[in-house]
C-alpha cells in the first residue's frame, strides 16, 4: 500500500493533530487506523452528561464518515493494529501491511482498575470513553446507590456529576485528601467539607480489599472498615498508558512512549501523542498540552521542524459546587502560601522561599485574576 502518513488512535490527540496538518497540508494521504467507532467527540465532557441530561450520541461532534470526509482521510474503524514494523516501515492490521511514511501513535490510556479479590470485578464501570459511557448508561442512570473509586480530579467531578441527579454517592480514595495530586490540604479539606454537605459520602484512607456480588448488589470491602452495599462501582483511579503496541516494536517506553521536544519516539519516522506519550519523564494529559503537541507535530510533519513549547497551563476544575482553577506547583512540601479572601472567593498563590511565584489557585467567583497570574509563571517546556 502507498507511503501514507499513518495515524494509530481517534481519540482526542489524533483528531486534533490531522485538524491542524491538515489546514497546513491538504494533500499528503493520511490513514486513520482505530479500534472504536472513530467518532469526534468531546472526553472531559464524559463526566458531566448525567447532570445536563445527555446520552453518549449528544457528545458527538463529527461521525467517522463526517470526519473523514471533511479531512480528505482514509479512516479505518473497528480495527486493532497487530503488529509495527519501525525498520520496514509498515504496519500490520487485518492481514494485511501497510506501508508509512511516517508513523504517530496516539493509543491514548485506559482506567486503571486493580486487581481486587472478589467476584464483582467484572462489573466495575468505567467513564474513559464514548463506548465505555455507550454500555454503561443505562445502569448508572437506574442505580440508586454509586460507589466511585478514586477522589482525584475525574472522580470527583464524577462524584458531583451523579449526586446532583439524587443519585446516593460514596467516593474513596487511598489518599488522606481529595485530589491529592493538585489541591493542598487546606484547600483539598474545603472541598471534602463541600461535599459532606452535599451529602456525599467521603472515605478518605480507605483500601478496597474485595468486591463481591450479594443479593443483586455489589458489596465493597474495605480493611478494617465497614462494607458499602452499592447497586454499581465506577472507578477513576487514574489512566494507564497504552505503550504495548510501541513495546512490541522496540520502541523505547517507560511509564508511556518516550518520545523528545519533537514528539520524535527512539524509532525513526515514529511519533507519540496524548495520554500515551511520556516527554522529560511526564504524560500530560490534560487538553491544552495535547493541543499544542499536535500543533507542533503537526508543524514539524507539513516541512517546518517545531519542538514542542508547553508554557504554563491552567486547570480548570468541573466542581460548581467549589469552583477551582489552578496551574504551575501546588502541592510540594515546601510552599510558602500567600491567601487573598473577601466575599467572592479567594486566590491562594504558591512562592518559594525567595517569594518566587511558582503556582496558584482561584476559588469560587474569583476566576479572571487566573490569566493574569498564569502570564506570571515560568514556562513548562
Amino acid at each position: 500500500m502507498s507511503n501514507s502518513i499513518i495515524v494509530i488512535g481517534s481519540g482526542f490527540a489524533a483528531y486534533q493533530w490531522v485538524k491542524s496538518f491538515r489546514k497546513l497540508d491538504q494533500k499528503t494521504a493520511i490513514t486513520l487506523i482505530t479500534a472504536d467507532q472513530g467518532a469526534d467527540y468531546s472526553k472531559p465532557e464524559l463526566s458531566h452528561v448525567f447532570s445536563r441530561g445527555q446520552q453518549a450520541i449528544d457528545l458527538i461532534k463529527q461521525t467517522a464518515i463526517e470526519f473523514a470526509t471533511e479531512y480528505n482521510i482514509e479512516l479505518i474503524t473497528d480495527t486493532v493494529v497487530d503488529e509495527i514494523n519501525t525498520e520496514l516501515q509498515w504496519v500490520r492490521f487485518n492481514q494485511q501491511q501497510s506501508h508509512y511514511s511516517s508513523l504517530i501513535i496516539a493509543t491514548g490510556a485506559k482506567s486503571f482498575v486493580p486487581n481486587f479479590e472478589g467476584n464483582a470485578i467484572d462489573k466495575i464501570i468505567t467513564l474513559n470513553s464514548l463506548d465505555e459511557l455507550t454500555r454503561s448508561h443505562s445502569k448508572i442512570s437506574t442505580a440508586k446507590h454509586i460507589t466511585v473509586l478514586g477522589a482525584g480530579l475525574i472522580g470527583t467531578e464524577i462524584a458531583i456529576d451523579l449526586a446532583t441527579v439524587g443519585k446516593q454517592i460514596t467516593l474513596c480514595d487511598k489518599a488522606s485528601v481529595i485530589m491529592p495530586t493538585l489541591l493542598p490540604e487546606f484547600i483539598a479539606a474545603e472541598m471534602h467539607q463541600v461535599l459532606i454537605q452535599k451529602n456525599i459520602d467521603v472515605r478518605l484512607n480507605t483500601t478496597i480489599t474485595e468486591i463481591n456480588t450479594a443479593d443483586n448488589k455489589l458489596v465493597v470491602s474495605q480493611s478494617g472498615k465497614e462494607d458499602i452495599h452499592t447497586d454499581i462501582v465506577i472507578a477513576a483511579m487514574g489512566l494507564t498508558p497504552q505503550i504495548h503496541l510501541a513495546h512490541q516494536a522496540g520502541i523505547s517506553t517507560n511509564r508511556g512512549i518516550i518520545v523528545d521536544n519533537m514528539l520524535q519516539t527512539s524509532a525513526a519516522n515514529v511519533y507519540a501523542l496524548g495520554d500515551c506519550a511520556e516527554i522529560n519523564g511526564k504524560i500530560s494529559a490534560f487538553i491544552q498540552p495535547i493541543m499544542l503537541s499536535a500543533l507542533a507535530l503537526a508543524k514539524t510533519l507539513a516541512g517546518t521542524p517545531t519542538p514542542l513549547s508547553l508554557p504554563p497551563m491552567l486547570i480548570k476544575a468541573k466542581t460548581p459546587w467549589l469552583p477551582l482553577s489552578l496551574a504551575g506547583i501546588t502541592t510540594a512540601a515546601d510552599i510558602h502560601w500567600h491567601i487573598e479572601r473577601d466575599n467572592d472567593g479567594y486566590v491562594a498563590k504558591a512562592h518559594t522561599k525567595d517569594q518566587t511565584l511558582i503556582g496558584f489557585i482561584v476559588a469560587h467567583n474569583k476566576q479572571k485574576q487566573a490569566f493574569p497570574l498564569l502570564r506570571q509563571l515560568p514556562s513548562s517546556l
